[in-house]
C-alpha cells in the first residue's frame, strides 16, 4: 500500500434519500449523528436503481445488485435484465433446455410446474414472464401446465396478491393453457433461514397436496392473517376434492424467480424429495443451490472488482453483517463469488431475532457494532466492511414506527462506529445499497396511503466521515453504486481495477 488510510466501508441497508413526508419513516426517527454527518460531511447522493446499477428502466434497486455494484466498481447486467431481453428478442422460444424438455412432456402427455414469486416488483420476480413461458408450453402442446403461485406482500404493496391473481388468470385465458394449482406466501415459499419447517409445508402442498383445501385460488388470500406474505400453503381441488396439480413421475418443474437467494431452500428441498421419479428441473435464470438445476439463462460476469484487487496487494478485510445480510457483504459483494480468500476474515452475527422483526427492531445491531469496533481496533486489518441491516428488513414489514425505532438504532450504531474510527485513525464512508424506509405508504397511483415495505427508486447517501487530519475533496457530479469500490481504493491508496467504469468521488 502507499500513502493510505485504513478505513470501514459501511452500508446502511435500505437507506434512501426522499425529502420529509408521512411516508418517510427515516426523516421521522430521531437521528442527530446522521442527521450531523449529512450536514457537514463530503456527501453525494449516488443512483442505486435502474440502468445505473445493470436493471432494467425504472427498476427499484435491491440488497443483491446493490452489493455487487459496491464491489465490483461497475453496472452488472442483473439476471432480470438477462431474462427479458431473451424474452423480447424471442430467443427463449428456442432455447434447447426448454424445448427439450416440453417436447418431452407433450410426447409423454405428462404436466410442467411453473414455480415462482407472483408478482411485478422487480427483486425476486416478474410475474409477467409467465406469459411468455404459457405461450412457449401452448406451441408445444404441452397437455398440462400447473401454477403454483407464492404470493408477495413485500416487494409490493400488501394485499394486492388478489390482482396478480386476476393477472395470471388472464395470461391463462390468452394462452390456453395452465392453472393456479397451489398458493402459499412467501414467508413459508422463499424462507432463506433455515427453516425447513416452513419449507417442507410448501414442498409436502406442491408433491402430495397437503394443505388447506380451496375450491378457487382467491380463497387462499382470506385464510391470512398477517397479509400476503403469510398466505398458508393451499391447494386447489377439483369438483372430486382432489388437487388438481400434484407433481408426478416425469414431470417437470421450472422455477420462474430470476433471483436465487430465496428460492433455493425451496429447490433444494423438492430437488431432493423427487429424487428417482424422473421429474426433470429447470430454473429460469441461474441458482446457486446445491442440486444441479440447469438455468435457461445464464448469469453475468460479477468478478474482477474490490475483492481482486485486495486479495492481489494482500490487503487484510474483515466483512461482519447479521444472518440477513451475511452474503451480501461476502459473495456478493466479491462477484457472487463464494471463495473465502487468506485475506478476509468474515464474521457472521447470529442470536436473538424475531421472525416479526417489528418486535426486536435493534435485531442484533448491538453485536454488528461490537465486532466493527472490535475490528477496527486492529493494525493489521486496513479494511473493515459492515452491513447494518435494521432499515431495510424492518422497512420491508411496513409497519412505520418499527421502521422508525431501527433508524433510531442504526444511528446509534453509526456513532460508536464513528468514534472508534476516530480513535483508530480510520475514515468511515457510509452508503445506502437502495432506497426502502424513506417511503413506507403506497402512492396515489396504487391505492394510496396503504402501508408499503417494498424498495424504491431513490438515490442513496454516500458520505465520508475523514480520519482525523485527512483532507478530501468534496464531490462533484453525478454517482452511483459503481463508483464505491474506486472510492475505497483509492482511499487506501490503490488503483482501481481495469474493468471498473466507476470514478474515486473523495
Amino acid at each position: 500500500m502507499s500513502a493510505g488510510t485504513p478505513g470501514i466501508l459501511l452500508v446502511l441497508d435500505g437507506w434512501g434519500h426522499a425529502e420529509p413526508s408521512e411516508a418517510n419513516a427515516l426523516t421521522a426517527a430521531s437521528t442527530p449523528y446522521l442527521d450531523g454527518l449529512l450536514a457537514t460531511c463530503p456527501t453525494v447522493f449516488a443512483d442505486a436503481s435502474g440502468t445505473a446499477v445493470g436493471l432494467l428502466p425504472g427498476t427499484v434497486g435491491n440488497s443483491e445488485i446493490g452489493h455487487m455494484v459496491i464491489g465490483a466498481g461497475r453496472p452488472i447486467p442483473y439476471d432480470s435484465v438477462l431474462v427479458q431481453e431473451e424474452i423480447t428478442s424471442g430467443r427463449m422460444r428456442s432455447n434447447g433446455s426448454l424445448t427439450d424438455v416440453l417436447a418431452r412432456l407433450a410426447a409423454a402427455g405428462k404436466a410442467l410446474h411453473l414455480i415462482g414469486l407472483g408478482s411485478d416488483g422487480m427483486i425476486h420476480a416478474n410475474v409477467r414472464h409467465l406469459q411468455e413461458l404459457l405461450r412457449i408450453a401452448a406451441r408445444f402442446a404441452v397437455p398440462q401446465v400447473h401454477i403454483h403461485m407464492i404470493t408477495d406482500g413485500r416487494d409490493v404493496a400488501d394485499h394486492t396478491a388478489a390482482a396478480y391473481l386476476e393477472l395470471v388468470e388472464t395470461f391463462v385465458a390468452e394462452a390456453g393453457v395452465g392453472q393456479v394449482a397451489t398458493v402459499v406466501g412467501r414467508g413459508y415459499a422463499l424462507d432463506k433461514s433455515g427453516n425447513l419447517e416452513l419449507t417442507e409445508q410448501v414442498s409436502l402442498a406442491i408433491v402430495d397436496g397437503k394443505g388447506e383445501a380451496i375450491d378457487e385460488p382467491q380463497e387462499a388470500l382470506e385464510l391470512s392473517r398477517r397479509g400476503d406474505e403469510w398466505v398458508p400453503p393451499c391447494v386447489v381441488t377439483g369438483a372430486d376434492g382432489r388437487p388438481l396439480g400434484l407433481v408426478r413421475d416425469g414431470d417437470a418443474i421450472l422455477f420462474t424467480n430470476f433471483r436465487s437467494d430465496r428460492i433455493r431452500q425451496l429447490a433444494d428441498d423438492l430437488h431432493g424429495r423427487l429424487a428417482g421419479r424422473g421429474v426433470a428441473f429447470l430454473s429460469l435464470a441461474q441458482y446457486d443451490t446445491e442440486a444441479s438445476i440447469p438455468p435457461l439463462v445464464n448469469r453475468s460476469d460479477a468478478g474482477g472488482g474490490l475483492a481482486t484487487v485486495l486479495a492481489a496487494h494482500g490487503v487484510r478485510s474483515v466483512r461482519i453483517a447479521e444472518a440477513e445480510k451475511f452474503e451480501h457483504v461476502t459473495y456478493y459483494l466479491n462477484g457472487r463469488d463464494a471463495t473465502v480468500v487468506p485475506v478476509e476474515e468474515h464474521v457472521e452475527i447470529t442470536g436473538d431475532s424475531a421472525a416479526d422483526y417489528t418486535a426486536r427492531p435493534a435485531m442484533n445491531i448491538d453485536r454488528v457494532t461490537e465486532a466493527v469496533t472490535s475490528a477496527a481496533g486492529r493494525d493489521d486489518v486496513p479494511l473493515v466492511v459492515a452491513n447494518l441491516a435494521n432499515i431495510d428488513v424492518v422497512g420491508h414489514t411496513g409497519h412505520f414506527d418499527a421502521t422508525r425505532q431501527a433508524a433510531e438504532h442504526t444511528d446509534r450504531a453509526v456513532e460508536a462506529i464513528c468514534r472508534t474510527a476516530q480513535a483508530t485513525g480510520r475514515w468511515v464512508l457510509l452508503v445506502g445499497d437502495h432506497g426502502n424506509a424513506e417511503k413506507m405508504l403506497t402512492d396515489a397511483a396504487d391505492g394510496g396511503g396503504r402501508p408499503y415495505g417494498g424498495h424504491t427508486t431513490n438515490p442513496v447517501p454516500a458520505v465520508l466521515v475523514p480520519a482525523v487530519g485527512q483532507r478530501v475533496a468534496v464531490p462533484t457530479g453525478p454517482a452511483t453504486l459503481a463508483d464505491i469500490a474506486p472510492s475505497v481504493l483509492a482511499l487506501l491508496g490503490l488503483d482501481p481495477a481495469p474493468r471498473m467504469t466507476g470514478r474515486p468521488l473523495w
